[in-house]
């Protein structure tokens, strides 16, 4: 029913309120919270553009860093997840035009704070979940084919196909139509079934892992640079 919809939308809207004024006060159970949810998200949005396991982390930490120092800018126009993703998606761009000073893919803001970039080793076949070596094959191509595509479709494919996210959700993030989304998604599959398919047929579309130990050591940081918790 529309109202009962409408009422549970509110009440999200209600939980993720509470959940920010929380985090204002460095709350550790909030903060712990949002990263657990954005992890993921903000991550394989910034390999997207950086096509680098390391760097993608340096931003997803960069982007709780800036953002929750700057909490107080966030006007809730649009999702905490919108947010977040974007702050990740300027930090990106920032370095990939620090490496290509030429590239043109929109304004990155001039950075609001400074801070110390804490470095990640990356994860080893010991650390990740417990997977088979077929599986381990299959993300390698995946991600592999993911890394080969034109910046513009693979930032969608990203969104859309591995992250979830509307056509509208997409559009707002990347700053284009809703019809250029659907337009590059279908660019973007097409290419990867052609690269991809040929070899290792279906292909299950669980690349980019980031769980486990990987999420918890980065919001461990995090939490250390904001000195919150132990």
């Amino acid at each position: 029913m529309p109202g009962t919809a409408a009422s549970l939308s509110a009440g999200v809207r209600t939980s993720e309120a509470e959940l920010i004024d929380r985090a204002r006060r460095r709350d550790e159970a909030a903060l712990r919270e949002i990263m657990q949810a954005n992890n993921r998200r903000l991550y394989r949005l910034a390999r997207g553009i950086l096509r680098s396991d390391s760097e993608a982390e340096d931003v997803v930490q960069e982007t709780y860093i800036r953002a929750f120092t700057h909490l107080d800018d966030f006007l809730g126009a649009s999702a905490l997840s919108t947010w977040l993703s974007r702050i990740a998606i300027n930090e990106a761009l920032g370095r990939l035009r620090s490496r290509k000073p030429q590239i043109e893919l929109g304004s990155v803001p001039e950075a609001t704070l400074e801070a110390q970039i804490i470095k990640f080793p990356l994860s080893s076949a010991a650390t990740d979940p417990e997977k088979s070596m077929a599986q381990r094959e299959i993300q390698r191509v995946v991600e592999h084919a993911v890394d080969e595509l034109p910046d513009a479709y693979r930032m969608v494919f990203i969104a859309r196909a591995m992250e979830g996210m509307s056509m509208e959700e997409t559009a707002e993030l990347l700053g284009v139509k809703p019809e250029t989304v659907k337009t590059r998604l279908h660019r973007a599959r097409t290419m990867l079934r052609e690269n991809v398919e040929k070899k290792i047929g279906p292909v299950v579309m669980d690349a980019f892992p980031f769980a486990g130990q990987r999420c918890e050591r980065l919001t461990e940081a995090v939490l250390r640079r904001l000195g919150v918790g132990a």
